[in-house]
């Protein structure tokens, strides 16, 4: 299996990612994307959200590995959205990164004014600011609502997706037009019945891996870009070895067999937009 992805602007990214939701700035992020590097990892995923780009930056300046070697997500915060707000945003994370591009920049939540803030990443990609554009948390219905107003078909929808919720509807919809999905939460969030479910445990004891790199490589082999996070060192480097083992088809089929359809997050419950705007100020 191949460690890149194409994306359907022809632009590879690692199959691979470390995520850095939740992990402090000044310090903890630094020293976890450090960790990640040295283990190997060549994506990072942030967000202007997650207060804590510009560690990611300082951190990959720091490693001493070219930039055209790392690719780097940010995301776009509902506070900007909006032409004008989106414009500004995006130079507002590349000043944090301190960075003169981003591989992959995603309108981070899917409400407000989602046509005005992606025409601003259209205009950014073609400027040479942003090399891919992307979307996150959209359900199917939301992006049946927004994406057939845009020019530019998303690379990526960055959603909720694990066993339990494997988002087979939203996938058949993607898929159509080369869409990837990209995994946050691709471990449950530490969800503990999914960690040790029997039918995870019995495959991973089988291959002699760890419930979460069976799980990793369930979602690899399902076409889907997974960005597992840890701020353990041991675990960090063990959430990549997933390319020197295979699921045979019998417990592929075991595994989506899991398939909840529920997931922890629901993008579509009533005042969920106004609730994150609330409660996430990245600017004055």
């Amino acid at each position: 299996m191949d460690t890149m992805v194409t994306l359907n602007d022809g632009n590879r990214i690692p199959a691979v990612g470390f995520g850095v939701f939740r992990i402090p700035a000044d310090g903890p992020t630094y020293e976890a994307v450090r960790h990640a590097l040295q283990a190997d990892y060549r994506h990072i995923d942030t967000a202007a959200a997650y207060f804590n780009e510009a560690d990611v930056g300082r951190a990959v300046a720091d490693s001493g590995i070219p930039r055209e070697e790392i690719f780097v997500t940010s995301k776009l915060w509902l506070q900007d959205y909006g032409y004008e707000a989106a414009s500004k945003g995006i130079d507002a994370s590349l000043s944090k990164l301190d960075m003169d591009y981003v591989d992959l920049y995603l309108l981070h939540q899917p409400y407000g004014d989602v046509a005005g803030a992606w025409k601003a990443l259209e205009d950014a990609k073609a400027a040479g600011k942003i090399k891919s554009i992307g979307v996150s948390n959209m359900t199917p219905r939301i992006w049946n609502t927004f994406v057939p107003q845009f020019d530019t078909l998303p690379a990526v929808n960055q959603v909720e997706c694990n066993p339990f919720f494997q988002q087979k509807e939203l996938r058949a919809i993607l898929d159509k037009d080369n869409v990837k999905i990209e995994a946050w939460g691709p471990l449950g969030q530490g969800n503990s019945a999914l960690l040790t479910h029997p039918v995870i445990t019995a495959i991973a004891e089988k291959h002699g891996r760890n419930a979460g790199q069976v799980i990793l490589r369930f979602e690899l082999q399902e076409g889907i870009i997974v960005l597992p996070k840890s701020t353990n060192p041991e675990r960090i480097a063990g959430n990549l070895q997933l390319f020197d083992f295979e699921l045979s088809g019998a417990e592929m089929d075991q595994l989506r067999a899991l398939d909840t359809g529920k997931g922890s997050h629901d993008p579509e419950a009533p005042g969920i937009g106004e609730m994150l705007l609330a409660n996430y100020k990245v600017h004055d």
